[in-house]
């Protein structure tokens, strides 16, 4: 497995979250829905997919989601076009959004049947801690 990492939502959290990946040193493609956020992480330099299925074309090892709400991650993990069917067995699955813990627990349920490790991880410390990197992440998982 690659140590390449998918990030899935770079809007205000999500943008710096990714940037202090990579000043980390790790490997990193980004998407969002958003062109305007697009275009503030082709500001940055960021590896932009063009799709979903662009930004997992490549074996990758971790995907990080950072959604406004639970409808969008919902849709992210589960809909139509879902990353869940589409990810390698394994891939561990980070969800960094804040959502409703029903939407957390469904999306859980389908990674677990699929033989997926997710872990939800919600963040605390607002776009200033994501751009200090401070952020307090809260991490809910199976073993």
């Amino acid at each position: 497995m690659s140590e390449f990492i998918a990030f899935i939502g770079v809007g205000n959290m999500g943008n710096p979250m990714a940037e202090n990946l990579i000043k980390a040193g790790k490997k990193i493609r980004v998407f969002d829905v958003s062109k305007e956020m697009i275009e503030k992480a082709k500001e940055k330099k960021f590896d932009i997919a063009n799709s979903i299925d662009d930004l997992l074309k490549d074996s990758i090892s971790v995907v990080i989601t950072m959604l406004p709400s639970g409808k969008h991650s919902k849709e992210v993990y589960l809909g139509k076009n879902g990353i869940i069917n589409k990810v390698p067995k394994d891939c561990l699955l980070i969800d960094c959004s804040t959502i409703d813990i029903q939407t957390s627990i469904e999306i859980g349920k389908k990674a677990s049947e699929l033989g997926i490790k997710r872990i939800d991880a919600p963040v605390s410390g607002g776009v200033m801690g994501a751009q200090k990197a401070t952020l307090n992440i809260m991490v809910g998982g199976s073993k």
